[in-house]
């Protein structure tokens, strides 16, 4: 679930989304990014929320578009309706849960199977604020992203450690495809849109959908 690229007074939107586990802080990671503000109580995600944000790279304004599908099974035949058409997503899990490390390779080969083959995806190692009490070690994550062809960083919602410089490498990363060729912009299953400038700023927000109560993020 991502958003946007181009030249001076244009810009490209980049479709992205966030998909793991329930109860691992992905929707504290976009509140983050988008926001600037950890809430640490959040309502568990039902169904798919939405947040958007402005960033620059390469002086091309880009608009990221994000959704935040649910990580409750039970969701997992809506979320895959926002594969395709996906740029880019990021995988997430509780560097304190190992179960939520041990489901990656699930939702990842699910993920695969309904998105576009050149989707970049960005693995991400949740609550790294929360070390003490670490269950995954850095290696591991590591391991898995180079096994799988994916890019790597921990992350923390809380403290808002790599939470930027994991959405806008993602993003740029996107945006080399681009530029290379890689991605055929005038194909919307890449998840690439190219508009006019409306003269938004640099900034963001997050528009929420039905919520449950009950997840704690870090």
């Amino acid at each position: 679930m991502f958003a946007i690229l181009c030249v001076t007074t244009c810009y490209c939107s980049t479709s992205m989304f966030i998909f793991v586990s329930a109860g691992v802080g992905k929707s504290c990671l976009l509140l983050q990014f988008t926001d600037k503000r950890f809430q640490p109580v959040h309502d568990l995600t039902i169904g798919v929320e939405f947040g958007a944000r402005l960033i620059g790279i390469d002086n091309n304004p880009i608009k990221l578009q994000i959704w935040d599908t649910a990580g409750q099974e039970s969701f997992r035949s809506i979320t895959r309706s926002y594969y395709r058409g996906a740029a880019g997503a990021l995988l997430v899990y509780d560097i304190t849960r190992r179960e939520t490390f041990n489901h990656l390779t699930s939702w990842l080969e699910d993920a695969r199977q309904h998105a576009n083959a050149n989707m970049t995806v960005m693995l991400i190692g949740n609550k790294c604020d929360l070390a003490h009490r670490r269950a995954v070690s850095t290696e591991e994550g590591e391991q898995f992203a180079k096994e799988h062809g994916l890019v790597f960083m921990e992350a923390s919602a809380k403290t808002a450690q790599n939470v930027e410089e994991a959405f806008i490498s993602t993003a740029a990363k996107i945006y080399k495809k681009i530029q290379d060729g890689v991605i055929d912009i005038s194909n919307e299953s890449y998840g690439i849109k190219l508009g006019h400038q409306t003269g938004a700023g640099l900034s963001g927000g997050r528009d929420g959908s039905a919520s449950q109560a009950g997840s704690c993020c870090g």
